[in-house]
């Protein structure tokens, strides 16, 4: 079967000419299931690349570059374009690994459906919590899903098991919308023990297509194979009938008419395109000689029939303005210019690179469009608004690109010279500008305190941290005013490695990696009484002042409350604020461990001036005298801030997290059932203990739990743990 001829078999894209012609497929999995290698067998199904998965260029489209190298792992979203049956569909290849999710939502937003890759060599750990969540996630917003089974070729892979485990995990209580349209043949045994793929059984058309001598051949079943395939056919087309809006289907079914492929294929289509029907498919290595892999017809042949076009993916806009609703977006390429910015990258020949989904309207070379971002201040991404011309327009290729000239709604294509435009940025027309609301991205929750290795970093950090947040808004740059430290937040690990290495490979900007803290207060112990005295005399004008106070602590919350009950005009009026200002000043810088003071009373009693050396300053240096002696006095005690935490897991790892939040110092509040084998727990955790939580927390539930923090307030630190603080301080 060829229907590559839009592809030309060199590897040439040509433009789609309207929306229809356009399928955009995200492909999700975990890492290791096979993404890449399944997209790199549709190419060569296609005539994208060649049998050594090289473009006629000789360029390779899974060419990583340098950092994804050293990580061993792919880092950021790739977008490989195929022609098929004269369509253009943009496969968008997401990284598996969790900390890179950022790049998966931007597939999600991107794409108007989504291809689930699953190991069968894992058994039923393929089909994993993050895996279960993500089908969720495309469920709530009625993404249509299929599933493809990978890695048949494996000693303990089984497609039946793989396919029922699918079903229970993934079917939410109706799993006869979870089936397989295709079963695997299997040739003779290996010396190693294990069965190769050597062919496949299409259930609906009912015929065999066999690989075993490389070429594609397709028959009738064999008496064996006709038994094996009988009930998995009938049941498929139960489950399609079941899905078909034509009610007297069902009926000619049970009274034993057969329904015609035709009918069938088409209920299947529409089935799968609303998003009720997600077929089970499976992709294997193509034999010897072969010009295709196994399986890669059909999932191509789903995709161009049964996805949905570009005109079904509805996406809101308002006035960038005012904020008013703007007109529905339509997928019309003579509409209102709306895309949104999915990806940003560096390139050091041409500058800021925008990976754009256009949703309306169509987006041409050195137009002049309005870049707009709102409501990422948080996370280290100004808004702003801007015009700016755009530079040329290309379709992703590999790592490179082909010239486009033009890319029309429902197309994904790259555009250079955006120097403002950042990941999830709206660009539109320059006469009543759009904002697209932007994708909700996962909090980083895994600190990371940094300082530059040297002045001359020092003086580039601070663009280049810009530059970082720009290409990926699922970092988030802090400058703790308590702790004085620059805090990097990312998703675990890899995120931080990747984000460090281009800071320095990219950005050409060293920096060290230095301990997070976390922003402690003091307040007194108890009662005590302090005097501030400050008298000296050098010759002219001397300083003197000596002040009184009385300091005790208030509950939480309640600041530095400062009273004057002086009498007798023993401290003049005029330096009674000078007193209190003072204090505040020392209050703030600490009077133990450097953290603020809080919660107390300060009580101005009694004190002396002189009338000639008493100044402002000298009344301030008294208080602030006068405040650490009371210190000294009384003790003080070290407040730690306590987070609100929700953590959801499985169910099966709920009595570990527990257990795990118990030795944190945690005090959990509550459980709830969350969905479908899932719990949410409710606690309240001290922030000191939360540092590396979110790599903890995913080693601990295998990479399925998941959770959010917010502060609470403070509370007193374990006596224990505050000395032990206060001498490392100290030393």
């Amino acid at each position: 079967m060829d229907k590559s001829g839009a592809a030309g078999g060199n590897g040439r894209v040509v433009a789609a000419e309207r929306p229809d012609q356009i399928r955009n497929v995200v492909l999700v999995g975990h890492s290791g299931s096979g993404k890449t290698t399944l997209v790199e067998a549709m190419a060569l199904t296609t005539g994208t690349v060649n049998r050594a998965g090289r473009v006629e260029d000789g360029t390779s489209l899974s060419d990583y570059d340098e950092i994804e190298h050293r990580q061993h792992r792919s880092v950021q979203l790739s977008v490989v374009p195929l022609a098929w049956d004269g369509l253009k569909i943009n496969l968008l290849d997401t990284p598996g690994y969790a900390d890179f999710v950022g790049e998966l939502r931007a597939g999600l937003r991107a794409a108007d459906a989504a291809l689930f890759v699953i190991s069968a060599a894992e058994g039923s750990e393929g089909v994993s919590g993050a895996t279960r969540a993500l089908w969720e996630e495309c469920a709530a917003v009625g993404m249509p899903r299929a599933i493809v089974i990978t890695h048949l070729d494996t000693a303990r892979a089984d497609y039946d098991e793989m396919t029922e485990t699918c079903r229970a995990v993934l079917g939410g209580g109706s799993s006869e919308n979870i089936l397989p349209l295709h079963l695997p043949v299997y040739g003779p045994k290996n010396p190693d023990g294990h069965r190769p793929v050597t062919g496949l059984i299409e259930l609906l058309p009912n015929c065999v297509v066999d690989y075993s001598t490389g070429e594609c051949v397709a028959g009738a079943p064999s008496p064996e194979q006709q038994s094996m395939l009988e009930e998995a056919r009938n049941r498929l087309i139960e489950g399609i009938i079941a899905e078909s809006e034509d009610e007297t289907l069902m009926e000619r079914y049970l009274e034993g008419e057969e329904i015609e492929l035709a009918t069938l294929v088409a209920d299947l289509e529409r089935a799968v395109a609303r998003g009720s029907f997600h077929p089970v498919l499976f992709g294997a290595p193509a034999p010897e000689g072969a010009k295709q892999g196994l399986g890669t017809v059909e999932l191509l042949d789903l995709i161009s029939g049964g996805f949905p076009t570009p005109s079904e993916h509805v996406v809101s806009a308002v006035r960038a303005s005012n904020g008013a609703a703007a007109h529905p977006l339509t997928c019309d390429p003579n509409g209102e210019l709306a895309a949104e910015v999915i990806r940003t990258a560096s390139d050091p020949y041409v500058g800021r690179v925008s990976l754009v989904r256009v949703f309306s309207g169509t987006l041409r070379a050195d137009d002049t469009v309005h870049v707009c971002g709102h409501g990422q201040e948080d996370r280290g991404h100004e808004s702003h608004d801007v015009d700016e011309r755009v530079g040329a327009v290309s379709t992703p290729f590999g790592k490179g690109q082909r010239p486009l000239g033009q890319a029309i709604a429902g197309d994904i294509a790259y555009v250079t010279k955006l120097s403002r435009a950042e990941t999830g940025d709206t660009l539109s027309g320059t006469g009543a500008p759009l904002l697209i609301e932007p994708w909700q991205m996962p909090d980083p929750l895994l600190p990371i305190a940094i300082t530059a290795h040297s002045k001359a970093d020092e003086d580039k950090l601070s663009q280049s941290l810009a530059r970082l947040a720009a290409e990926d808004p699922a970092v988030r740059l802090e400058h703790n005013s308590h702790t004085r430290q620059l805090v990097l937040w990312c998703l675990g690990e890899a995120h931080r490695d990747v984000a460090l290495e281009r800071l320095r490979t990219r950005f050409g900007v060293q920096v060290d990696v230095i301990e997070h803290e976390v922003a402690l207060r003091e307040t007194f112990a108890g009662k005590a009484n302090g005097r501030g005295r400050h008298v000296k005399q050098s010759g002219g004008h001397g300083q003197y002042a000596v002040c009184e106070i009385e300091v005790e602590p208030l509950p939480g919350g309640s600041g530095i409350e400062f009273v004057d009950k002086v009498v007798g005009g023993v401290v003049p009026r005029q330096f009674i604020p000078s007193v209190e200002k003072g204090v505040r000043a020392q209050a703030l810088r600490g009077v133990a461990t450097g953290n603020p003071l809080v919660d107390v009373r300060v009580t101005l009693f009694d004190g002396k001036a002189h009338s000639v050396d008493s100044s402002d300053a000298a009344f301030q240096t008294a208080g602030a005298l006068a405040l650490r002696e009371a210190a000294n006095a009384a003790g003080i005690a070290l407040l730690e801030p306590l987070a609100e935490v929700w953590v959801l897991v499985s169910d099966d790892y709920v009595g570990p997290t527990l257990s795990d939040l118990s030795s944190r110092r945690g005090r959990v509040l509550g459980t709830e059932p969350h969905g479908t084998g899932r719990t949410r727990i409710h606690a309240e955790v001290p922030e000191l203990e939360l540092s590396r939580y979110a790599i903890d927390l995913r080693s601990l539930s295998h990479g399925t739990g998941d959770f959010t923090r917010s502060y609470t307030r403070h509370e007193p630190m374990p006596t224990q743990l505050s000395a032990a603080l206060r001498a490392k301080k100290q030393s």
